[in-house]
Order: structure tokens, then C-alpha cells, then sequence
């Protein structure tokens, strides 16, 4: 194979081939101020030490969360990580593009999986996980697919709390077998009141999230029996880090619980890579997605591992195939699992509460501040939202001009009629100074 870059009539057959007639048309999804008008501004001639110096100064104009306070959520974190994970995960045994579902694949690999897969079942309290999936997202709509086909119905309640992206993922997946999606309750907690009208014999499941996309605790018990009572599945998202201090879903009731990885051993990283969690019941293991590790012995009673359950369209009929994830995110859980194993159970409980603590902290400082006030109310754990008296995608970029801090994400851009809202979110990164200088700023911004 030619490592030779494509011509330019090579490039039209390509664009025409895929139905658009210049690249500019494949990203029309991106903000027209971030395009690209023309060729990168690079003296001619420079040397490979000149370029590197060049682009490094360059880079220097990126956001640094080692020097920017972050209180950035929305789904992905900036906790921190032990110096270890990275030595390990960068280790030649585990360092691979290579998607370890193979036979041949080395014991050490499954036995990391195997941990992973033992801790996620721990969190959840369900009794089986599988070798993780790509992000949240994508695992709640896998989860979707798995009740549909469980329980022989189309119809998936969605709480209106779930993150907005994760509703359009599944939307996305559902489309093609033809689920229906039916939104229920507004930014409040969900309760048992909110389902009544829309539950019935056709209802496959549930779907939402702990803590909720506004940070708030759901009352996962009671939503539980109610969806149980009609035959159908109660799926949560759930937060690692939050199943610290808070029961287990599966304890709760729940049948499926899904959640994003990236808080434990991964960096925000502009939104990936991601690390999606899935566990059930034993009931359902049969139709669990992805790949499976157990644990067994040789002939010789020697612990082993193997690869046990793998329901894609590669090792069975395309039709019998329950997935069609074709990797697991291995770095990624290897990381979750590393930082999981070095914090143990008291270390991840210590990490939760000092997010909670700070968390709380900080809410009460901006919520004194006049004109500013938190909605939805009740509890919460380490994220939360305001309502501010200016639109908060100004507010952002005030404060970031006047303390450079990330200041939370505008919800006018995930939420209808949100353009005056910011959501917060505070792990245990961040020191009292930080959230003092946050306060500050805010008051001057809104001065």
C-alpha cells in the first residue's frame, strides 16, 4: 500500500462519492470561527526544531487544568489521578490499539478486565459487568436495546433529568428497530406520580440518571417498584464516584446499570476517551452486549481467565447478535480499574466526600450572591445549577477574563430556555482559594 496522500480528482470521487461536493460541507457541524480559512500560518523553511518551538508556543494558548481551575462537569470530571496510573497503563504489556477480544489474548489482559469487571459489579451492586463499552451514552442505549428485546416491547420512558446528549444517543440507536421514546418529568427528581401517565403493558423500560444531569439525587426505590409493577425495566445511569456515599441501584431495584468511567483514572481530555459501564442482573446475562471475562481453572486446578460471552455479530448469527460494539475501551478501563484498586474502598469514599463537601461549599457562597439562585433545588452531590441574571455564556467568559477559571457550562446551550443557567460541578481538586477567587469573580461579573 502507497503511504502517499490523495490527489486532488482522487478527493472529488471520495466527496462525491459520499454525497457532498467540497470538504467544507462535511463540517458545517462546526462553529464557522473555528474553521480553518486557509493554510496554517508557518514561515517557510523552518527546521524540525524551529516547527516543534513554534507549535509548543502555540499550544501554549490551550487550556492548562494543571494552572486553570476547572469547575467544567456535565458528564465528564477533572479528578484527580494517582501518578501510577499512567506508568502503568503506559506499560508495553498494556499499551495496545489491539481490541483484546481474541482467544489468544494474554491472561494478564483478562485478568485486568476480570477487575474491572468484579469492581463495576461492587459499585452497582448487580451481579454481572461487562468488559465496558464505549462511553455513557452509548451504553444506555444499549441498555435500551436490551430491555426491548427482554421484555418484547418499544416503548422507553426517558427522565427528562438525563443528560440531553445521552438522550439524543438514544434516540439515535433506537431509530433503526423502531423504539419509541416517551420523555417524562421535568428538571425536577422524578417520582412515581410523574410515570402514572405514561406506563403501561407497552413500557419496556425506565431510563435515568444518579445524580441526575443537574446534579440533583434521585429516588431510585420508589421509581423502582413502579416500573416493576408493570412488568417493565428500571435502567440508571449511574456516577462512580457518587455510588460512593450512595446505595448501590442494584440494591435499589434497579436491572441495568449503566455509567461513565473517565471520572476514575482519566482526564476530561476534551471529552474523551471515555470508558461506558454496564452491569445487570443474572437474568439478563444472555443478552448482556460486548464481551464477557470469567474466571475458571486449567486442567492442572490452576486460576485462569477466558473470555466467555461474546454476543456480537462476529462470533454468532447477525441476526441472534445483541450488540453491535464491536471494542471495548481497554485503556480506558484499565486506567478505572488501576485508580479503583489504588484508592480502595476508603480512599474512593474520601474522594466523594471532600467533591460533596466542596461541592457544598461553593453552592452556598454563589447562591448568596445577589440576584443568584439554584434551581432545580434539594439534594445534590458534587454538581449543581444556577439561575443567574444575565445570560451565562457572558458570565463564563467575564470570569474566565478577570480570575482565568472555567466557571461551569452554559446550559443555554444542551437546555431550552437555559440561556440564563450555569452548571457547576466541584471534585476534590479544588482548594477553597480557588472557590473563594470563583465566588469573587462571579459578584464582579454580575456587579
Amino acid at each position: 500500500m502507497p503511504y502517499t496522500g490523495y490527489g486532488s480528482q482522487e478527493e472529488k470521487e471520495l466527496l462525491r462519492s459520499i454525497g457532498v461536493e467540497r470538504f467544507e460541507d462535511l463540517v458545517t457541524a462546526l462553529p464557522e470561527s473555528l474553521r480553518l480559512k486557509g493554510p496554517v500560518d508557518v514561515p517557510p523553511g523552518q527546521t524540525e526544531l524551529e516547527l516543534r518551538r513554534l507549535f509548543n508556543e502555540a499550544a501554549l494558548a490551550n487550556y492548562d487544568p494543571n494552572l486553570t481551575p476547572s469547575f467544567l462537569g456535565g458528564g465528564l470530571y477533572d479528578h484527580d489521578i494517582p501518578a501510577v496510573v499512567q506508568h502503568m497503563q503506559l506499560r508495553s504489556e498494556f499499551y495496545t490499539a489491539y481490541t483484546p477480544y481474541q482467544p489468544e489474548v494474554a491472561q494478564g489482559t483478562l485478568m485486568t478486565i476480570f477487575e474491572f469487571q468484579s469492581m463495576v459489579c461492587d459499585l452497582t451492586g448487580l451481579d454481572v459487568a461487562n468488559a465496558s463499552m464505549y462511553d455513557a451514552g452509548s451504553a444506555a442505549a444499549e441498555a435500551a436495546l436490551l430491555a426491548a428485546a427482554a421484555t418484547g416491547r418499544d416503548r422507553i420512558l426517558v427522565a427528562g433529568t438525563l443528560h440531553p446528549h445521552h438522550r439524543e444517543i438514544l434516540k439515535t440507536y433506537g431509530l433503526p428497530p423502531g423504539l419509541r421514546f416517551v420523555d417524562v418529568g421535568g428538571e425536577e427528581p422524578l417520582r412515581p406520580a410523574d410515570l402514572a401517565p405514561h406506563i403501561d403493558g407497552e413500557t419496556a423500560a425506565l431510563v435515568l440518571q444518579q445524580p441526575n444531569f443537574f446534579g440533583s439525587i434521585e429516588s431510585i426505590g420508589p421509581l423502582a417498584e413502579a416500573v416493576h409493577a408493570k412488568g417493565a425495566l428500571l435502567i440508571v445511569e449511574a456516577d462512580p464516584v457518587a455510588l460512593a456515599l450512595l446505595a448501590p441501584p442494584g440494591e435499589l431495584g434497579a436491572d441495568i446499570v449503566v455509567g461513565e468511567g473517565q471520572s476514575l483514572g482519566s482526564p476530561p481530555s476534551y471529552g474523551g476517551p471515555a470508558c461506558g459501564l454496564f452491569a445487570c442482573t443474572r437474568a439478563l446475562i444472555r443478552r448482556l452486549p460486548g464481551r464477557l471475562v470469567a474466571e475458571t481453572v486449567d486442567r492442572d486446578g490452576r486460576r485462569g481467565f477466558v473470555l466467555t460471552l461474546q454476543t456480537r455479530e462476529q462470533h454468532i448469527r447477525r441476526e441472534k447478535a445483541t450488540s453491535n460494539i464491536c471494542t471495548n475501551n481497554n485503556l480506558v478501563a484499565l486506567a478505572f480499574t488501576i485508580t479503583l484498586a489504588m484508592l480502595g474502598p476508603a480512599g474512593l469514599k474520601e474522594m466523594a466526600s471532600l467533591s460533596l463537601q466542596k461541592a457544598h461549599y461553593l453552592e452556598r457562597a454563589l447562591a448568596a450572591i445577589p440576584g443568584v439562585k439554584r434551581s432545580p433545588g434539594g439534594p445534590f452531590f458534587r454538581e449543581f445549577a444556577l439561575t443567574l441574571p444575565r445570560p451565562a455564556g457572558e458570565v463564563i467568559d467575564a470570569i474566565y477574563r478577570d480570575a482565568r477559571i472555567l466557571a461551569g457550562i452554559d446550559l443555554g446551550r444542551l437546555v431550552p430556555g437555559g440561556s440564563n443557567r450555569l452548571l457547576v460541578a466541584v471534585t476534590e481538586k479544588r482548594t477553597r482559594q480557588e472557590m473563594d477567587l470563583f465566588a469573587s469573580a462571579l459578584e464582579r461579573s454580575l456587579a
